[in-house]
């Protein structure tokens, strides 16, 4: 089963790190987010990927081409040019890197690499967002109702501190997920090839029309994960990342090494 990507934009929210490389090649523990979210799906061994690249799409492309270099150890000759990688993590992983247009929508994104994902079911995410999600539950629950689309329902971490009072004392203070606001998506999507008939073409945005019709015909379910799930939109996002990984205690680390 194939993975999509998208890695095409422009993550303005984060324009002290965009300005000079894309949102999916941001930093989390020294390591691109797009290669947290690759190896949470490897460790379901998910390793067919296809990511849609757009605003600075080179970065992605080299880094993929760079990657055993980069991870290893190396010999070089330098008579002959010939270079020898000697150990370090080499993933078995196959990766498609399409240039999906540099203003195209979600929506569009999705209808270009559709035809890469080999006419069969497929597992979908953007590049900006981690999750311990268990991807073999997700995927067994999309098998069961039948429908063209699952998405993947979350609960956003609490952007500010949840107090309750004791008249004007604060008798409890707590940062934790918000029970009393309604589910969200949260991406990691499983599909089928069918839903590209919803999309209209580079201008839609799949969180929109798509999703919405989809819905309307039936065909849309929510798969509700209750752990965790964290986006990168922000810096102070990102500073949360950092953290959890710095601590040792990032949730979707699920892999050993």
């Amino acid at each position: 089963m194939k993975v999509g990507i998208l890695a095409g934009g422009l993550g303005s929210r984060l324009a002290e790190e965009t300005q000079i490389k894309p949102k999916a090649m941001v930093e989390i523990g020294g390591r691109p987010i797009l290669w947290h979210i690759m190896r949470h799906y490897a460790h379901y061994n998910l390793k067919d990927f296809v990511i849609a690249l757009g605003y600075k799409g080179e970065y992605i492309k080299q880094y993929m081409v760079d990657y055993a270099a980069l991870n290893s150890s190396l010999s070089v000759n330098l008579r002959s040019g010939q270079i020898t990688v000697l150990d370090g993590y080499k993933p078995d992983w196959n990766v498609d890197l399409i240039d999906t247009g540099m203003n195209t929508m979600t929506g569009g994104r999705i209808k270009r690499i559709i035809p890469y994902m080999g006419n069969e079911t497929f597992m979908l995410t953007w590049c900006d967002g981690v999750s311990d999600v268990d991807l073999n539950e997700l995927l067994a629950f999309h098998k069961r109702h039948g429908k063209l689309a699952t998405l993947t329902a979350v609960r956003p971490p609490a952007r500010y501190g949840h107090m309750e009072f004791d008249g004007d004392r604060v008798a409890e203070f707590s940062e934790k997920p918000q029970t009393g606001e309604g589910w969200i998506n949260g991406a990691f999507f499983v599909l089928e090839p069918e839903v590209y008939d919803y999309i209209d073409g580079d201008d839609t945005q799949w969180e929109r029309e798509p999703l919405v019709r989809l819905a309307r015909d039936g065909q849309l379910m929510a798969y509700r994960h209750h752990a965790f799930w964290q986006c990168m939109d922000t810096l102070r996002e990102k500073h949360i990342l950092e953290t959890l990984w710095q601590s040792g205690q990032a949730p979707w680390r699920l892999w050993d090494e």
